[in-house]
């Protein structure tokens, strides 16, 4: 267990996991420039000596390998795994007492420790200009912070145990703020921290808010829990870390007392002020938007504090372990909150929240000669009612007789699913709802469509590997290549406008739907900028497809048809996922930047060697 931050990283340097770099870092794109190289590479955590601007250290990748987050925790790891395990059969305890006295023993740490004698974080009172002002990208609207434990109490039941400890991006400086009396506060859809604010607002008092930053690593953990409504993260902490959630409260305001930072203040109900632009993990810039205004109140740290940051971008990166972490913790823990569900999968490579992959059961039908989706259906409804994958637009979800397939194998389960599809039938649309906050392919913010393909049944087709014949044949189209089996990438020219592309889709509806046997092999035709870029890998075609699609606006289909409400085509169906003039810009290096950083990796460098 550990008591602070530090700890963690001495610990993790003396095993090997960490490199310290020597050389002052500028933190206006070269500490986030330095972590996404090492990142990439798979290489250590850092701890930054001297930044400039700061006299505050900085740290970095120190969850960036599933493998480091396992040797974090691994006193703890396995104790709360055995609690997750009880939740779903309690009465296992019971059975096999001596088995489970791990789990027991670790949650006994859960109850939250008020008042602690040591308050290492009240040791000195500073300024936001203090902290290390980390730019990310070079379009960013100012320094973030990207690692915030942010804590809110519900103002009808305050106190620790009905609290809110979430993840949500804190905006230090630039735009219109303030510096050093306003930060922004950026929170999204289904946050715990909008019911506190609502309930606030109610009131017609302001919301206390406390950003919590460092501290034992499993406070960090914590923030991203995505854990069932009415439990505390905090307690959560304190089972993952093997030490109690230590706090106070100062002028009204909770106080990790083990955080290395606390920035405190209040929200009060209508002050907003615009936040962003921050490069966001779909690998686009979320662009910039009235969010609310956090008026600061103090801020503290502890004696010789660490500032931890991450850098986010297109996946994979940092938070990308966070997610096989917390699948690493939960297991089956899906499953069981939504009958019928064996698997779902929230895939990484397409920025988590748009495509999500389920396997569910087919139990309702068994005297049925021809096996179609029916259960699946209502799984699904329930997956898209639930919490954040609610926020997801595109669902692929089938159920599997033999047992063998796995939503965490992409090209294989999509591969599965394409076999059985029956584009006449198992297309299901939700327009005009909910999307994730920093996607960008909608109608507005927050704003767009959904839809489920439902496959269930015999083998429907061979998938073709090779590009059809017919498809060589296109006029007005470019190149065309494979990305998978089933799908092939053709190029075209640049999206200008709706009512352009449905004109372009209908020419190319005109040139195929002579030709839908030819083509029953080929179930998914992506219409994008650059074929050879979305087809050159799967990760590609994930990203390009599903980060720049809105099902309702931007899916067409060979010989389309629409029959009492249900649309259905009985050729390929077709993803528009050319780059839209509404969409947010795509993340890219600066190159003068990454020549700048090169002095850290050559000869005499601190990384030299390391990656």
């Amino acid at each position: 267990m550990y008591h602070s931050l530090e700890a963690c990283l001495l610990d993790l340097e003396k095993n090997g996991h960490l490199v310290r770099i020597r050389e002052e870092v500028d933190p206006y794109l070269e500490m986030a420039a330095i972590h996404l190289r090492v990142h990439e590479a798979g290489g250590p955590a850092l701890l930054f000596e001297r930044v400039k601007g700061s006299r505050f250290r900085a740290a970095s990748n120190i969850f960036g390998t599933l493998e480091r987050s396992r040797f974090i925790f691994r006193d703890t790891l396995a104790g709360v795994q055995q609690l997750i395990e009880l939740k779903s059969d309690p009465l296992q305890a019971l059975k096999k007492p001596l088995k489970h006295f791990g789990a027991a023993m670790a949650a006994a740490k859960a109850f939250p420790l008020k008042n602690p004698i040591s308050k290492p974080v009240l040791y000195q009172e500073i300024c936001i200009a203090d902290i290390p002002q980390i730019h990310h990208w070079k379009q960013d609207g100012g320094a973030f912070v990207t690692l915030p434990q942010v804590y809110t109490e519900d103002a009808d039941q305050p106190g620790i145990m009905k609290a809110n400890l979430g993840m949500y991006r804190i905006q230090l400086s630039g735009n219109e703020y303030q510096m050093n009396k306003e930060i922004g506060l950026h929170y999204q859809l289904h946050r715990g921290i909008g019911v506190h604010q609502t309930k606030a607002n109610r009131k017609g008092i302001p919301l206390k808010v406390s950003c919590f930053v460092g501290g034992p690593p499993a406070h960090t953990v914590a923030a991203v829990m995505p854990l069932p409504e009415g439990i505390s993260e905090m307690t959560f902490a304190g089972v993952l870390g093997g030490r109690r959630f230590r706090y106070t409260y100062k002028d009204g305001f909770g106080i990790s007392t083990d955080a290395d930072f606390v920035i405190t203040g209040e929200v009060y109900a209508g002050e907003i002020k615009p936040e962003g632009p921050f490069g966001d993990h779909l690998g686009y810039y979320s662009l910039m938007h009235d969010f609310p205004l956090m008026r600061v109140h103090k801020v503290y740290a502890r004696k010789n504090a660490i500032w931890p940051f991450t850098v986010v971008g297109r996946p994979p990166q940092e938070d990308t372990s966070f997610g096989q972490l917390i699948h690493e913790i939960t297991g089956d823990a899906i499953p069981q909150e939504i009958p019928g569900v064996k698997e779902v999968h929230a895939v990484d490579a397409a920025g988590v929240h748009p495509l999500l992959l389920a396997i569910g059961s087919e139990r309702y039908t068994p005297y049925m000669p021809a096996r179609q989706p029916a259960e699946l259906l209502t799984i699904a409804n329930h997956i898209l009612g639930t919490g954040q994958l609610s926020l997801a637009k595109f669902l692929f979800i089938t159920a599997d007789d033999s047992g063998s397939l796995s939503t965490h194998h992409a090209g294989t389960f999509m591969q599965y699913l394409l076999e059985r599809i029956d584009l006449t039938r198992d297309v299901h649309f939700y327009t005009n709802t909910t999307i994730d906050t920093l996607d960008y392919s909608g109608t507005g913010l927050n704003t767009g469509s959904k839809v489920v393909f439902a496959a269930y049944g015999d083998v429907k087709r061979t998938l073709a590997k090779e590009v059809p014949a017919v498809m060589n044949l296109l006029h007005g189209f470019g190149k065309v290549q494979m990305a998978m089996p089933g799908v092939a990438c053709i190029e075209t020219k640049a999206f200008s406008s709706y009512p352009d592309a449905a004109a372009e889709m209908l020419a190319l509806d005109e040139m195929l739907r002579d030709h839908t046997d030819a083509l029953n092999e080929l179930p998914f035709i992506v219409v994008c900028d650059d074929a050879a870029f979305t087809a050159a890998s799967l990760n590609n075609y994930l990203w390009v497809t599903y980060t720049r699609c809105n099902p309702s606006h931007d899916i067409y289909g060979i010989s389309a048809f629409t029959e009492y409400k249900h649309w259905g085509c009985k050729g390929p169906l077709v993803l528009d996922a050319r780059i839209k003039p509404h969409h947010a810009p795509v993340l890219e290096k600066d190159p003068a930047v990454e020549k700048a950083i090169d002095r850290l990796f050559g000869k005499g460098g601190s990384l030299h060697g390391v990656i």
